[in-house]
């Protein structure tokens, strides 16, 4: 009787093994997409805390009607994280490119690139409307 009892303990302890390594997959999988999803978010905020801070003292929208593109990307080279790459195009309210240059720090050459969108106003007289595009990504 002890004989027939030994063959379905390892049967058993079998299954479970099994069934702990498949276990184990799944909860790796969900935790490498949660991670990358987080890095996005951080990546976003970090652009949009970038934008508000140059355009807290006019300095974006000041960079942007005198067209000082390299002053405004070297602004955005100071405040982003180090090793963060970008490309900046500001748009008029009619969704026209407004830079005449290209507003970057490099290539986007990673698979998480992240996207925030800014509206800014110009401090002038005159009264404009600016919408910014800026795509950001850890350099590699």
């Amino acid at each position: 009787m002890r004989s027939q009892n030994k063959g379905q303990i390892r049967i058993i302890e079998a299954f479970l093994a099994v069934l702990i390594i498949f276990s184990s997959f799944a909860v790796s999988a969900n935790l490498t997409t949660t991670q990358n999803t987080t890095k996005r978010d951080d990546l976003s905020y970090a652009g949009l805390q970038a934008l508000m801070k140059l355009d807290s003292d006019g300095s974006l929208g000041k960079y942007i009607d005198e067209g000082n593109w390299t002053a405004l990307r070297d602004a955005l080279n100071l405040i982003l994280p180090a090793g963060t790459s970008f490309n900046l195009t500001v748009y008029n309210s009619q969704m026209q490119q407004v830079n005449t240059a290209v507003i970057s720090n490099g290539a986007l050459n990673s698979q998480e690139i992240a996207f925030v969108e800014y509206l800014c106003v110009s401090q002038g007289l005159v009264f404009r409307c600016y919408i910014i595009h800026l795509h950001l990504a850890v350099a590699s």
